[in-house]
């Protein structure tokens, strides 16, 4: 999931094994910004993707800085024929070289350098903003083929499979996150040339091209491919430039075309005429020189000081864009009157000034968001922000956010032309696609296949299929990012033979630093050889890999601070198909959950500390006809003699973490992560599920939990407990007499153990006549059996035993 959001918009919170600012050491890992609680599992709750708003803003806040001649440096070196050799002369040698192109000295498949400047006069002409789309795209585009014809010593080729163009889009695009429909409106695209084409030739009666069966498209054919182009070639580039790259496309282009958007706002009237000639020179700070978050808004409505976007709280500035304060009707439409719980969709681009449409830089990463989720094991993106004259390149991955400081492409063409150099010889993977998934079509149906050398099964062949139903997708910027994809393999269904619910696999970026998921796993099967209650009722992990291409590498080239600091690596694990505990009901799922219950104190004696326990990490099987609970998931779990917490990285899934731990204190990483709240996340679970579903089925309308998933870390405490307040008022009627009292009766415990709680703390001051500060935060294993006791103890709980018993 991606990480919790807090309500501050300081920086992210210290390493947990940093002191505070009071000096209080961090006892829990703190909660990223940004929480996942829908980002991970959009289908967690039936909402709009203005609800996602904040989370993706929160990520959006935390963004690292870099100056623009950094970020060309790197993506020159990206582009370069030794990407791994460090070249710092590149950028100088660049900037010399393109300043032919920049005044209109070069010429290239019957398209001259000088229909730049013509370009650029028109756009910094008055006007509105959709009328500066086409010169942009024609001054682009007119670049892109005349520096194909500048020779840079050490630089590639222009990469012909690609074989970018800038396309404006401008209308709707549409993708399906687990059945529910998202809309998103960039202003223009980086596509290749075949997609950019392909809508256009479809209006004109011809055929869209079609994906191969199997599409391999690999480090072989470059040499083929990366010859200069042919006459026919430039006649169709040419085509293509002069009138449809300027025009909105007569059917969407597919997210999973996209190589980057570009946003434009207009914020001017008038812009500073290019300049006669250019020369190389020193970067110019642009003003503001980096984009922070409502930077326009703060503008236009000068705000009072004290509540700049950089002092004002993240979640009002999340709750202003994303309008979750009232509910919001489409404007588009018929099709898009959609009921929010079936549908993701968005409005379409709001009309300027409406108070509902996000910031640009938040726009922009759903923009982002939509390029992850449409492709699988992205390592990277790359987007663009333009107001007036100004252009910032915005990079994601899973670590977090980067922004460039800005460029003016107008005053300062050279940069710009060497931005594009560079963007115009990237092969596909330098776009942060995975050349290690291939995508193939078996079937009629998308999927993706990987191949590796295995030491001990040779050739491990995985084919995952990406499209089908069961996948589980991903929406966000940063964190685990985690997709479960069903997937048949060769080499391990010999291995294993035929599964009978057959495998997953699950993808996901895990931090480079931490105790991973697959050495976790290894102490569990240790540990579930001497207990019963653990065996049987953890995952079967049938084999792992993991790539070794950490996030922190831009960092470091780009020169971040801490460019380690929560670096993320990719892997991938092998698993038999379990189900998920959302599909039973009443004494079934009481079963299987009281099962995982069992599994998880074993583990937690045993020193595996699970900390995320939610609905989806409950699954289960059936074996000789009984159903079999599995706790799942140990990607975030942590050993008793690991040297300590980790930074970066959020303790559990929102909506059911316990109270204690969705406090402001908690968030700062100043609450001991302990067992009872564990225990109490399984209480939420059963209560969450219980109250949404009947027999497996979603309820349908408004449900009172629902909301929990859209709240920040302290926000959604508060509500809980407003929640809990008035409990008894809540009973859905589908619930069970005996269930409805079962979960009364949890409650009432915690109520109780809470209340313990805060009279000893209490007592304690005013004993002491000192303020409070905890000195015993350490849980025995009696203390654990204990508060087990007192919930299985309880009359409720013998109760639905029982009738479990008699079922």
């Amino acid at each position: 999931m991606s990480p919790a959001g807090e309500t501050s918009t300081s920086a992210t919170p210290p390493r947990a094994n940093a002191l505070s600012q009071g000096g209080s050491k961090l006892e829990s890992t703190p909660n990223s910004r940004g929480a996942s609680v829908v980002s991970e599992n959009i289908s967690l709750v039936g909402v709009q993707v203005k609800e996602v708003w904040p989370w993706i803003q929160r990520d959006i806040e935390q963004a690292k800085q870099c100056k623009a001649d950094a970020m060309l440096q790197a993506l020159l070196q990206r582009a370069s024929c030794t990407p791994e050799t460090k070249q710092p002369e590149l950028l100088q040698k660049c900037l010399k070289e393109v300043l032919p192109v920049c005044n209109g000295q070069v010429s290239a498949g019957g398209i001259s350098s000088s229909g730049i400047e013509t370009a650029l006069k028109k756009y910094a002409c008055p006007g509105v903003e959709n009328d500066f789309y086409s010169p942009f795209i024609e001054a682009t585009n007119i670049a892109l083929a005349c520096l194909e014809e500048i020779k840079v010593d050490g630089m590639c080729v222009p990469v012909t499979t690609v074989d970018m163009i800038c396309q404006q889009n401008d209308m709707p695009m549409y993708q399906t996150h687990q059945k529910l429909k998202s809309t998103r409106k960039p202003d223009a695209l980086i596509l290749p040339l075949n997609s950019a084409c392909a809508p256009f030739k479809d209006e004109k009666g011809g055929k869209k091209s079609k994906q191969k069966s199997k599409q391999k498209d690999n480090e072989k054919g470059n040499a083929k491919y990366n010859e200069k182009h042919d006459e026919k070639h430039d006649t169709k580039r040419k085509a293509h430039m002069v009138k449809d790259a300027k025009e909105k496309p007569p059917t969407p282009f597919l997210w999973a075309d996209v190589l980057a958007c570009i946003e434009f706002k207009r914020k001017t009237k008038g812009i500073k005429a290019p300049p006669s000639a250019y020369t190389a020179t020193d970067y110019v700070p642009t003003k503001p020189e980096y984009l922070p978050v409502d930077h326009l808004k703060a503008q236009s409505s000068a705000p009072d000081p004290s509540q700049t976007p950089e002092t004002q709280p993240a979640s009002d500035t999340a709750l202003r864009s994303s309008g979750l304060t009232a509910a919001q009707t489409s404007k588009g439409g018929s099709s898009s009157k959609r009921k929010a719980a079936d549908t993701l969709q968005s409005a379409a681009k709001k009309p300027k000034g409406n108070s509902d449409e996000p910031d640009v830089t938040v726009q922009t990463g759903l923009y982002a968001a939509e390029m992850f989720a449409a492709n699988l094991a992205v390592h990277h993106l790359i987007n663009f922000i333009i107001i007036d004259d100004v252009i910032w390149t915005w990079y994601y991955d899973r670590q977090g956010t980067i922004q460039s400081s800005g460029i003016n492409f107008i005053q300062d063409l050279p940069r710009f032309m060497v931005l594009l150099y560079a963007l115009q010889r990237f092969k596909v993977h330098d776009w942060g696609r995975n050349k290690d998934f291939l995508p193939v079509e078996v079937e009629g149906k998308q999927c993706h296949e990987f191949e590796i050398k295995d030491e001990d099964l040779g050739t491990v062949d995985l084919l995952l299929h990406s499209s089908h139903d069961e996948r589980v997708t991903h929406y966000g910027l940063q964190g685990r990012a985690t997709n479960v994809v069903p997937v048949t393999s060769e080499a391990l269904t010999k291995k294993y033979g035929n599964l009978q619910d057959g495998m997953v696999a699950k993808i996901f970026w895990g931090e480079a630093d931490r105790t991973s998921e697959p050495e976790i796993l290894k102490k569990v099967e240790e540990i579930a050889k001497r207990h019963a209650t653990v065996q049987d009722h953890v995952p079967e992990l049938l084999w792992h890999h993991t790539f070794m291409h950490p996030t922190s590498a831009i960092r470091e080239a780009l020169d971040v601070p801490e460019p380690t600091t929560g670096s993320r690596v990719l892997y991938i694990l092998v698993f038999r198909k379990l189900k998920p505990i959302k599909e039973l009901h009443a004494h079934e799922l009481f079963d299987v959950w009281y099962q995982c219950i069992l599994c998880h104190v074993t583990l937690w004696k045993e020193g595996v500390y699970h900390r995320d326990v939610s609905p989806g990490n409950l699954m289960w099987y059936k074996k000789n006809g009984r159903l079999i609970g599995v706790l799942n998931d140990y990607d975030l779990s942590s050993l008793a003699d690991d040297p300590g917490p980790r930074g970066n990285e959020r303790t559990g899934t929102v909506p059911f973490m316990a109270l204690d731990l969705l406090t402001a204190k908690a968030q700062r990483g100043e609450v001991k992560h302990l067992y009872r709240h564990d225990l109490e996340s399984f209480v939420w679970v059963f209560t969450w599920i219980s109250m949404r579903y009947d027999n497996g089925e979603l309820l349908p309308g408004s449900r009172p939990v629902d909301a929990w998933a859209t709240f920040d870390a302290v926000t959604c405490g508060e509500k809980k407990q407003a929640f809990l307040t008035y409990l008894e008022d809540f009973r859905p009627s589908h619930i069970k007499t005996v269930v409805w009292c079962f979960i009364l009766a949890c409650f009432q415990v915690l109520d109780i153990e809470a209340s313990k709680r805060r009279q000893q703390r209490r007592a304690l001051v005013i004993k002491t006549e000192e303020s409070y500060q905890a000195t015993n935060d350490e849980e025995s294993v009696s203390n654990i059996d204990d508060l087990l006791g007192k919930f299985t103890g309880d009359i409720a709980w013998v109760k639905l035993s029982n009738a479990c018993r008699s079922q």
